[in-house]
């Protein structure tokens, strides 16, 4: 069957040419083919974001996408992209921040267009990865890319694991690792506990599983490979659950990223002939505005309320300790939404051992999670300087990655301005910390509840803890009456106060087997 097309004076009327292959519709601004009658394939999304709207995301997300698909040469999407952003909605410090990012990788990926939301933390980011994957270290690139997919998929976050893919077998990795763990090397394969504790139960590591992998006699690792192998599966545990918990999507070039059905008929244009799409049914996916009325306001006067109590008296440690332990086994009842098993497919489940093995609800079962005292072993005092000796410069870039994160604020809350907002971002963090069992002994844990309500810590828990379950109505039903971008921003805290959690535990055990 021939597709429809529409004579040539039409569709270049409203298009213009970027190369002599590539045109841009005036209308929708897809990019397309010039040749008539050749079918192109259509981003399966509305953005990279299945929780944000595309138009609230950066306007280059189609453009680049388009871009990458319909090439298939490096060199041409280089020459695009530069003309592509002009075209685009971007502050000028983003751009360069994007055009960077994709001289680097090649590509742009929605992971980077959502965290575009906060240019100054994704600067951070982007150059803390790099470094971690990209320059001198002790790992091998493929070593590294090969534990980025142990760690997501973890997770079962496809995403994830189909970037590192790609990656490992352009580094030269060995195709036959990628049929599972257990054809991967041996040193590799010792490294499935580690990841497996780390993920899902870090309170239970322990000297004796760094003794294991550092006296594997031919098959040992070194002190700085394990600090580079547990940053990077530090790394990448957290970052899918900054993925689940954005709702990000495949690019159109990877896989579940894209089809060649038409779109529906409030999103047709006349590009859509050219490029070989008919019509065809759509189910839009819209939910009505539900804000939760004066929701911004109540949470304003607790903090406010919370303010004043700390002025006029202060809890004894007794009581500080107290409250610490009630919300910490409290977290323990916090139910993830849908509480059902996920089973990672096939493709998945290869990268690594025990996928029965996840975050359980220890106190329903008569155990419970140690208590981790920042005072006896933090980030700031002890592993910030064990990971700068080992690894050099990533204990730096991964301190002012945590302190971005924390401190990052535009002093808004929805509509409001003005507002001090220090209070609710340790509140979150602190939250997070107290799930794994980490106390800091100069905070009043009953805060917590003035501040998070159940179906927040109901997200919180869920992202932190079982990411693969994180659902759009969950996204949905807490902060109703805030701004994407400020639920893109919890995620980033919720993102750092994991892999900082993840990362104390690692890092105690460390010291602890070297002295």
């Amino acid at each position: 069957m021939r597709h429809a097309v529409a004579p040539a004076q039409t569709v270049e009327n409203t298009c213009f040419a970027v190369t002599d292959l590539l045109k841009i519709c005036t209308h929708c601004e897809r990019l397309s083919k010039k040749d008539l009658g050749v079918r192109i394939p259509r981003p399966l999304g509305n953005g990279p974001s299945r929780f944000i709207p595309e138009k609230e995301v950066c306007g280059l997300t189609r453009h680049v996408s388009s871009a990458a698909d319909v090439s298939g040469q490096s060199v041409m999407i280089s020459n695009l992209f530069h003309q592509i952003l002009q075209v685009s909605k971007v502050d000028a410090r983003t751009q360069s921040i994007f055009e960077d990012a994709f001289a680097a990788l090649g590509r742009l990926d929605n992971i980077s267009l959502v965290m575009g939301f906060h240019p100054q933390y994704l600067e951070s980011f982007l150059r803390t990865q790099h470094y971690l994957l990209q320059m001198d270290g002790p790992l091998s690139l493929h070593y590294r890319h090969y534990i980025g997919i142990m760690a997501a998929a973890r997770h079962q976050c496809s995403y994830l694991v189909n970037l590192h893919v790609n990656d490992f077998l352009q580094v030269g990795g060995d195709p036959k690792w990628l049929n599972g763990l257990d054809e991967a090397p041996q040193k590799l394969q010792q490294l499935g506990e580690l990841n497996k504790i780390l993920a899902h139960r870090p309170w239970l590591l322990t000297k004796e599983h760094i003794e294991r992998l550092l006296k594997a006699e031919e098959h040992s690792w070194s002190l700085a490979e394990l600090i580079h192998a547990v940053v990077l599966l530090t790394h990448y545990h957290s970052l899918a659950s900054f993925t689940f918990g954005c709702g990000i999507t495949p690019e159109i070039h990877c896989d579940g990223g894209h089809t060649f059905r038409p779109p529906s008929l409030s999103q047709y244009c006349v590009c859509d002939i050219a490029n070989g799409n008919g019509h065809a049914n759509h189910h839009d996916d819209l939910l009505g505005n539900q804000d939760m009325c004066g929701e911004v306001e109540v949470l304003m006067e607790r903090m406010k309320q919370l303010q004043e109590c700390r002025d006029d008296e202060e809890a004894s440690q007794e009581e500080m300790a107290t409250r610490f332990e009630r919300e910490k086994t409290e977290s323990m009842l916090v139910v993830t939404a849908e509480d059902e098993e996920c089973v990672p497919s096939r493709d998945i489940s290869r990268h690594f051992e025990d996928p029965s093995y996840g975050y359980k609800d220890f106190s329903r079962r008569g155990e419970h999670v140690p208590t981790f005292r920042v005072q006896d072993y933090s980030w700031e005092d002890h592993g910030f300087s064990l990971v700068n000796r080992l690894y050099p410069d990533v204990g730096q870039m991964l301190d002012e990655k945590f302190q971005m994160a924390y401190n990052l604020t535009y002093n808004t809350m929805a509509t409001h301005k003005d507002v001090d907002t220090s209070m609710l971002r340790r509140a979150i963090w602190n939250y997070i910390h107290c799930m794994f069992g980490i106390r800091y002994d100069d905070y009043d844990y009953g805060e917590i509840n003035q501040l998070l309500d159940r179906s927040f810590k109901i997200y919180i828990k869920t992202m932190v803890c079982s990411p693969e379950k994180t659902t759009k109505r969950m996204y949905e039903s807490f902060w109703r009456q805030f701004q994407h971008s400020e639920k893109v921003h919890v995620n980033l805290l919720l993102m750092e106060a994991r892999m900082q959690a993840e990362l104390l535990y690692a890092l105690r055990a460390i010291t602890r087997y070297m002295t």
